[in-house]
């Protein structure tokens, strides 16, 4: 495939972002294959790889609405000038060739927010401006005769764009994120207790670390009113303007001694080492990068049905998924794993799950998708 320019297009590059660390993976998956990457984005704040083409797109910005529109006017026309063979967006831009759904559907997203509000706020979700903007350049944008194909990492938000946007299933491509089971793995018992012991855990306490930033979507008050019922102790790796509030609330349920908000944290692999399970009691989530990272550390997974990473997760298996505003069930997924007799069987399995989904295995497949649409087969 020598010679085809690829241009990834993703409006603002932040190194903790699930949707950027996927296009990181595979821009480095792809560098192999000797294609010509570009990336189209209004700010890279990562590192820069001198092979990549760096194409910064940044239009001025008086709000929500006008920063949307605004990147999407300028990288459609900056495309179109360079003529690229193909264009993989991961805006929602109507004129790509390629979408990768990576935020799943905003109709979906919204309604279940909705769940957590008060009626009239919820209500007022799908009136907002904004929203309704974010939906109609969805919709345009799956209508739009250019798309060719969509890229979606999880069952889930396959099968919802086909219910919300009647998209043929042969034009929807499940391929799953990459994860390096090389460098995320187990770590050894000594290193588990000194990272422990820096957050003054004790080092036979059942453990549990919860990974995201927004904490409202990514579920951490159901976590915590989870968590309250439970002996068990939570580090919580990622940030929110709200932090406050939250580390509030575990104090109101009297759990607060047992929890550790260490924000965002360069290194996410010594946590994960020093934990004995991941709960994500999501909202909505396509597939967050979090979930492979915690199997590749041998950790058992607690997540939601609206989180697409439960098509990884059998119960009893590797972990369990319950309704993200369940607290007795996942009161009762903390539990087992707490008493569970079979930790190291759990841990394995988990480890298991994702050990096929590898970058080479990302790379084949979309370097596979791009032959067939471009004719090289």
């Amino acid at each position: 495939m020598t010679g085809i320019r690829l241009a990834l297009v993703r409006q603002k590059y932040r190194p903790d972002g699930g949707a950027e660390r996927f296009v990181a993976r595979a821009l480095q998956a792809l560098q192999a294959q000797q294609l010509d990457l570009n990336v189209i984005t209004r700010e890279w704040q990562g590192e820069r790889n001198p092979d990549w083409h760096l194409h910064l797109c940044n239009p001025p910005k008086w709000g929500r609405i006008s920063r949307e529109r605004g990147f999407a006017a300028a990288a459609r026309a900056l495309w179109q000038r360079e003529r690229f063979d193909l264009v993989q967006s991961h805006e929602r831009i109507a004129g790509c060739d390629i979408y990768r759904a990576g935020d799943g559907v905003h109709r979906r997203w919204l309604q279940q927010r909705a769940r957590i509000l008060p009626a009239w706020r919820g209500s007022m979700l799908m009136a907002s401006r904004y929203h309704r903007y974010v939906m109609a350049a969805e919709r345009a944008m799956y209508e739009d005769p250019a798309l060719r194909a969509v890229i979606c990492n999880a069952e889930m938000i396959k099968q919802e764009i086909i219910a919300d946007f009647g998209l043929p299933e042969e034009n929807i491509h499940v391929i799953y994120n990459a994860i390096d089971s090389d460098r995320f793995m187990p770590g050894d018992a000594a290193e588990r207790a000194a990272q422990r012991a820096r957050v003054g855990i004790p080092a036979a306490a059942h453990t549990l670390i919860f990974v995201g930033s927004g904490f409202e979507r990514k579920g951490l008050a159901a976590a915590l009113q989870a968590l309250s019922r439970t002996d068990s102790y939570l580090l919580v790796i990622g940030q929110d303007k709200a932090r406050s509030r939250y580390e509030a609330l575990a104090n109101s349920l009297g759990c607060g001694a047992r929890v550790r908000f260490l924000g965002v944290q360069k290194e996410t692999l010594p946590w994960y080492q020093a934990a004995d399970g991941l709960l994500l009691p999501t909202l909505y989530d396509p597939f967050p990068n979090v979930i492979l990272e915690a199997l590749a550390c041998g950790l058992p997974v607690i997540t939601s049905t609206t989180c697409g990473g439960a098509e990884f997760i059998r119960r009893g298996h590797n972990g369990y998924v319950c309704d993200a505003l369940d607290i007795p069930a996942l009161t009762a997924a903390i539990a087992a794993l707490a008493a569970s007799p079979q930790a190291q069987r759990l841990s394995d399995n988990a480890r298991d799950t994702i050990l096929p989904h590898s970058p080479a295995r990302l790379s084949a497949q979309l370097v596979g998708l791009y032959q067939g649409l471009l004719g090289h087969v």
